[in-house]
């Protein structure tokens, strides 16, 4: 498939030829791709410490366009001289001077990234659509080049391709596989048309991106001083923070985030503003006006089906998943219907544990999904006596950032040390860098950059990207590593406290980046990954939350500095498969309904949203909850490729995840065994994409991984789907 370029693009999976690559070139049979002298300061060559970094304080937006277009021409000219080399295709002519051009268009979109998810601006989206739109016509100039790819298939059915190392001769079938499976065997009008959609889909995964983030930004609950009943103090703080921001000082602010809307469904006393807050956050892309996604949405289907019919599919689902590891959308849908019966029966439990409690409280009222986590906390409370604002206030930010990098010490042997402020350009304040080493040898691994708030502009979830990778083809290269997330910022002098869910959320991130900064494959292409084993890494790494070792070093109390009392504890421990009905169901609904898209007609679609109720009521989605992602503003589905009719690989990878947390568990070290923690980092981290994961996955194991685990660790009986 090219070299995957997996930036923060929220308008589209960016797929390019870029890279390092090979020392062992041949002047005469290689093409020599030199590296040029560049003005404009996004095309510039990583300068400063640490082998060079972003220079973030040096570009500016006006760059951009002028940047984008050099960057692709020149590419286009290096990708040219590959395909026009007279001498026979090799693998050192072909694959590995693909790997090694297009690295100005790398750090090009580093910065672009940057735009689009950490710091968008009106002016960045006016000029968004063009920009991918012009990216797009340059990738289909790639992906249909006639003489390239016959280089390429010529080094994939060689004999030379027996002799290859198994990095070097899976790399050649990704790049043999992404020409194969993305038009490079069309020609004439199959071949114009599958260009022109594209192009098309470029611009409205990018206007599918912003109209949701518009309604982030648009609809925003301001509250008074006597509509604040029920919350607790540190959010009443950081929300008056919020309010403060956007000029309306003496206020506070629900923003339409996740980790704002969260806390306040969850205590807020306040009925009416609850659902007011529930609508803001599920309306998304769905309400009247100019930012409304279903017309887009319907444009995408129609236009995904007819590329893949191009090369010869019956639907989006089984050209997408061909060649990751569920194989066909009939096993994906095999594990969901294995694992579906069983948590919407969990459902039902919760609801009537929460309405049985609303009626003994005389509320006369309806679990509605605006009351679900409000009354799930009460129940929380009643069965587990577990408050979930005492736990919170054992969750400081900085504490778990810690404990994240103790967990990297012990199973990776990395250190993580600031870098002193200022010697490293950021792209915002709040933005922090370590430099990781071996904590043995003293060997420099790479950086790590943390943006852990939200703030406008900055699009809501939380995401891990690279700005550099591992290879050493071309001389060895640190990696580049980021943390995304948007929790709210406690003011100066006081500590930032995050939900349970978030702390989650923080150590599954920092799963991404351990699993770039592990890496020790040869080549750039090595460094892309299989989307539905990709969230297996940081999946795993979640369960180092509650070790003892974190929980006892680090779970401390913002005031008092105290470990989390052991009564505390036990109850979290005894709680964990609390709500998992309502957390498997939300989830499974918008990865059932990803499938749905991507394997009906879409001329028998229509309303995207009465499709999606219909769908729903026909698998028995209770009306108490809705999809985690609606599909109005499903941006891992709509806004670009990365996840369309993927959604299901979390749950995929969490398969994986229980399996593999066994082997720890099991082990005389328990989660710090160090042979398990060895084979962890030797075959599911550092191999990256330089072996299949199936094959990675038994070499760690011995054995494949069973759903059964899955099962357990939610508390589902086993045998729920029969």
């Amino acid at each position: 498939m090219l070299k995957i370029k997996l930036t923060l693009l929220s308008a589209a999976v960016v797929i390019g030829l870029a890279g390092c690559s090979s020392t062992q070139q041949s002047s005469t049979a290689t093409p020599t791709i030199a590296e040029k002298q560049y003005q404009n300061p996004l095309l510039q060559p990583f300068t400063g410490p640490y082998q060079g970094v972003p220079q973030f304080d040096k570009v500016k937006l006006t760059d951009l366009e002028p940047a984008l277009d050099i960057a692709l021409a020149d590419h286009l000219s290096e990708i040219d001289l590959i395909a026009n080399n007279t001498a026979p295709a090799t693998f050192d002519n072909t694959i590995v001077a693909m790997e090694r051009s297009g690295q100005a268009l790398d750090r090009l979109f580093t910065y672009f990234g940057i735009w689009s998810a950490n710091n968008s601006s009106p002016e960045f989206r006016q000029m968004q659509g063009g920009l991918m739109a012009k990216y797009a016509q340059y990738r289909s100039k790639i992906t249909q080049n006639k003489a390239l790819f016959e280089r390429v298939k010529t080094v994939y059915e060689s004999q030379e391709f027996k002799q290859l190392s198994a990095e070097e001769q899976r790399i050649t079938w990704l790049q043999y596989n992404s020409f194969a499976r993305n038009g490079a065997t069309l020609e004439g009008e199959a071949a114009d048309r599958y260009a022109e959609i594209n192009l098309a889909l470029s611009k409205l995964h990018a206007d599918f991106a912003n109209n949701v983030l518009a309604d982030e930004e648009g609809y925003v609950v301001y509250l008074t001083k006597d509509q604040l009943s029920g919350l607790p103090q540190s959010y009443i703080t950081s929300a008056a923070a919020a309010a403060e921001e956007r000029g309306k000082t003496g206020m506070y602010a629900v923003t339409n985030t996740r980790s704002s809307m969260d806390p306040f469904l969850m205590y807020s006393t306040e009925r009416e503003l609850r659902k007011q807050v529930w609508q803001n956050y599920y309306s998304r892309g769905n309400n009247a006006g100019e930012h409304n996604n279903k017309a887009i949405i319907n444009e995408i289907l129609t236009l995904r089906h007819e590329r893949v019919q191009l090369l010869g599919y019956e639907n989006y689902a089984q050209w997408r998943l061909e060649d990751r590891m569920a194989k066909d959308p009939k096993n994906a849908m095999e594990l969901m219907d294995k694992v579906w019966p069983a948590a919407i029966a969990r459902v039902k439990e919760e609801v009537a544990d929460m309405q049985a409690l609303a009626d003994k409280e005389g509320a006369n009222i309806k679990i509605e999904p605006w009351d679900y986590r409000f009354y799930s906390e009460k129940v929380r409370k009643a069965k587990y006596d577990l408050d979930s604002n005492e736990v919170k206030q054992y969750l400081q930010l900085d504490k778990l950032r810690d404990a994240m990098f103790y967990v990297a010490g012990r199973l990776f042997n990395f250190e993580f040390t600031e870098v002193p402020e200022g010697s490293v350009p950021v792209f915002h304040e709040d933005v922090r860098v370590w430099e990781v080493t071996d904590k043995t040898s003293g060997e420099h691994i790479g950086l790590w950059y943390l943006d852990p708030f939200a703030r406008q502009g900055k699009r809501s979830g939380a995401w891990a990207t690279s700005y550099r990778g591992h290879t050493t083809f071309d001389g060895k290269t640190n990696v580049l590593s980021s943390n995304n997330s948007n929790f709210v910022k406690a003011p100066a002098g006081q500590a930032s406290l995050i939900s349970w869910n978030d702390a989650v959320t923080y150590f599954h991130e920092f799963g991404h980046a351990l699993h770039s900064l592990s890496s020790k494959v040869k080549y750039p292409g090595s460094n892309s990954g299989v989307r539905d084993y990709t969230e297996f890494q940081s999946q795993l790494l979640e369960r180092w939350l509650v070790t003892d070792e974190v929980i006892d070093r680090f779970l401390v109390h913002h005031e008092t500095g105290k470990p989390m009392p052991k009564t505390l504890v036990n109850k979290i421990k005894q709680a964990a498969n609390f709500n998992q009905g309502f957390a498997t169901t939300e989830y499974l609904a918008s990865a059932i309904m990803d499938m749905k898209f991507h394997t009906t007609d879409p001329a028998q679609i229509g309303d995207p949203v009465e499709f999606e109720k219909s769908q729903l009521a026909a698998i028995g989605m209770p009306s108490e909850i809705v999809m985690r992602h609606r599909t109005t503003h499903f941006g891992h589905v709509f806004s670009g490729e990365g996840y369309s009719a993927g959604y299901y690989g979390y749950l995929w990878a969490e398969v994986l995840t229980s399996d593999a947390a066994q082997a720890f568990a099991s082990a005389p070290g328990g989660f710090y065994d160090e042979e398990v923690a060895d084979r962890l980092v030797n075959y599911l981290f550092s191999v990256r994409n330089a072996m299949d994961p199936a094959e990675a996955y038994r070499k760690f194991r011995g054995r494949d991984a069973a759903v059964e685990a899955l099962m357990l660790d939610r508390g589902f009986p086993v045998n729920a789907d029969k």
